[in-house]
């Protein structure tokens, strides 16, 4: 009799068994991770995994690190990583794009204006642990061989930057999975990725049956946002008198001026280049333009600048994906407006 009892009973067990193991927990809204999202698709794990059996790892001390450099961690302090930068130098920590598919400079400086984030020359770091391609494009040229192994390793990558993009020490072991953790409090939302109702519907479709197959969802996904952030180099005007032969708007340089120019060279902040909103400041940058020197705003916008004698900070350059020429061509008409 038990044993008639629990053959009727087996079956079911196992539909109650199926009917959870198809059903996904997890609930999606504008807010869900999209790695977590991936994650429960079956996406398997990126190698930029935070190894949490690393004693001493905190996201604390990575939010310390990227945003200040050093300072200090329940009452433990955090070795200064570089004297010259913080990573926020160069690198938002916000969204600063509309669509994550588009690379349009313009579009990217309006984003910036409109929601108060600095323009910068990196990418955001917002998003970073979502993308598996890092240093792409033309920073070869500038890192040769040392750009090799950050290709498509984000350790690495967060390694090159600290010593050659933020002229520092190399991170310690903990440093890197306390950097990695805090970043993936930066991933990602579902509600970044601009999903239509249609797909959002087919997102939830396939979380709630495991029977299917969720590449298609997976890869729709992953349609939604760059894997890499590319990079192009692009060399000043031949001739800096004359320019590009671009006619520049000088409401749409102001903007530039402002968000970009300003973030790191207002008050010295990051440079020995003091620049304010002053005459003096617009003079001196429309008397250079033409020159071949690092005062002239072309040479420093298109080739950046060498550490300064006596110091190892520098100016990096801004990408064709960072600065249009038409943006230059702008902020030209910008200064010598304010100038005269």
């Amino acid at each position: 009799m038990k044993k008639l009892l629990i053959f009727g009973l087996l079956p079911l067990i196992i539909f109650l068994v199926t009917s959870v193991q198809t059903k996904s927990t997890l609930e999606i809204s504008e807010s869900t991770s999209v790695w977590e999202l991936l994650k429960a698709l079956g996406e398997p794990a990126p190698n930029h995994e935070v190894n949490t059996s690393m004693r001493g790892y905190s996201v604390a001390m990575g939010k310390v690190i990227v945003e200040d450099g050093a300072g200090s961690v329940n009452g433990k302090k955090v070795r200064l990583q570089s004297k010259h930068f913080v990573c926020t130098s160069c690198h938002n920590i916000t969204k600063e794009d509309s669509d994550l598919v588009k690379v349009d400079p313009q579009s990217r400086l309006d984003y910036c204006a409109e929601n108060g984030i600095p323009y910068l020359q990196g990418t955001t770091l917002y998003g970073a642990v979502n993308r598996s391609s890092f240093y792409n494009g033309d920073y070869e040229k500038k890192y040769g061989d040392l750009v090799k192994p950050a290709r498509n390793n984000l350790r690495e990558a967060i390694q090159l930057c600290a010593v050659e993009c933020s002229q520092g020490r190399r991170l310690s072991t903990v440093e890197m999975e306390s950097v990695l953790a805090y970043l993936w409090t930066l991933d990602l939302k579902l509600g970044d990725l601009n999903l239509n109702d249609n797909e959002f519907k087919q997102i939830q479709a396939h979380l709630k049956d495991n029977s299917k197959d969720h590449k298609d969802a997976i890869v729709l996904l992953k349609s939604k946002y760059r894997q890499d952030s590319p990079a192009t180099f692009v060399a000043p005007p031949t001739d800096r008198k004359k320019g590009n032969g671009l006619t520049g708007d000088p409401a749409n340089g102001k903007k530039f001026y402002e968000t970009s120019c300003l973030h790191c060279h207002e008050n010295e902040r990051y440079s020995f280049f003091n620049l304010d909103d002053s005459q003096q400041s617009f003079c001196y940058l429309k008397g250079h333009f033409g020159k071949y020197s690092h005062a002239s705003v072309y040479q420093v916008a298109r080739w950046g600048t060498p550490p300064h004698p006596g110091k190892r900070a520098y100016m990096p350059q801004y990408t064709a994906e960072k600065m249009s020429e038409q943006q230059l061509a702008d902020l030209r008409a910008y200064i010598e407006s304010r100038a005269d």
